[in-house]
């Protein structure tokens, strides 16, 4: 019997020590992972030393690119864009006295006339009786703008038969949208381009506005003054208008993309002393970009114009570029 129980014990004595050398391998292999793990967490290798893990000020901080603008003082003006038509502005027709056939016609349209000159003469004849010519006399001086009937052409007192205008009187008519009346005012400046003239633009003011709103159309007839000395522009012409509604000598103005607004806050991002700095504004005339910065904002303020989507107040930023987007 004790033959037999000592293999028995060095059998036992074997596994033991097969046990032991696993439990010192496992523990070898989770020193290792959590050795690595620690150098990825902190690369710094601070804190393994025994000193303690890092304090906050020895955290790094999260740095944010944006680029800037400066805020600028200056002038800004608000307006709208229309279509109209140049027109004389004292047109008169010409009618006939009597009913008859256009014999004679003495003018040609673009000629001037002067008051009671005749440019024409009408045949009232009637069939077995002839009767004299009976002249058409103009009532007012002027150039002839319109021919509407040639000769041979019937006439009764009804047809004009030629429009006489003022072509050194000039106007543009437009009309306006109903939701656009109350900034019309008379004496408001406008400008006109002419697509005959690319670039030429030529300074008017609104002289007349309409009383009554068309009620088909929803719309408010206005006329400009042309002044004189323009060459360039005749009635019929077709004429891009200009209308500013509203003119501000002295505002603070930055690129309208610069301002966001959450969560009902309109605000902007100033930095000051590398950081970003919430103010909250009030925007007031916002056009082609640019936008008026009533209350929030100074003029030579640093204004984040890019990058500042992901910003928040007090946060550190790293300018990369300051690009002057608003003119003086």
């Amino acid at each position: 019997m004790k033959k037999s129980e000592k293999p028995v014990k060095e059998k036992k004595k074997g596994r033991k020590g097969f046990i032991i050398i696993i439990i010192l391998l496992i523990l070898i292999l989770a020193a290792a992972v959590g050795l690595g793990v620690v150098k990825k967490l902190n690369p710094s290798g601070a804190g393994l030393s025994g000193t303690g893990p890092k304090t906050a000020e020895e955290s790094e901080e999260l740095v944010f690119a944006v680029n800037t603008t400066e805020a600028v003082l200056g002038p800004i003006a608000d307006y709208f864009e229309i279509n109209g038509e140049v027109v004389s502005a004292s047109s008169v027709e010409t009618y006939a006295d009597t009913q008859g056939i256009l014999a004679r016609l003495y003018v040609g349209l673009g000629d001037y006339v002067r008051e009671g000159q005749v440019i024409a003469e009408i045949d009232p004849s009637r069939p077995g009786l002839n009767y004299a010519l009976s002249p058409v006399k103009t009532r007012v001086s002027g150039t002839i703008t319109a021919l509407p009937l040639n000769q041979g052409d019937t006439v009764s007192p009804q047809l004009p038969v030629a429009t006489i205008g003022d072509l050194n009187n000039l106007q543009v008519i437009t009309t306006i949208p109903e939701r656009f009346i109350s900034r019309i005012r008379i004496g408001m400046p406008a400008e006109i381009s002419l697509e005959a003239w690319p670039g030429h633009l030529i300074n008017l003011v609104v002289s007349e506005i309409d009383p009554v709103v068309n009620p088909e159309s929803r719309t408010l007839e206005v006329k400009l003054d042309v002044p004189g000395g323009q060459d360039k522009i005749k009635p019929g012409m077709y004429a891009e208008i200009r209308l500013t509604t509203d003119e501000k000598d002295s505002v603070v103005k930055i690129p309208a993309d610069s301002v966001l607004r959450r969560l009902g806050e309109v605000f902007v991002y100033v930095v000051v002393d590398d950081k970003a700095v919430k103010r909250i504004v009030v925007p007031g005339i916002t056009l082609g970009g640019v936008v008026e910065i009533i209350d929030g904002v100074q003029a030579g303020d640093k204004v984040v114009y890019q990058g500042q989507t992901l910003l928040e107040d007090g946060v550190k930023v790293r300018v990369i570029r300051e690009v002057q987007v608003v003119s003086k």
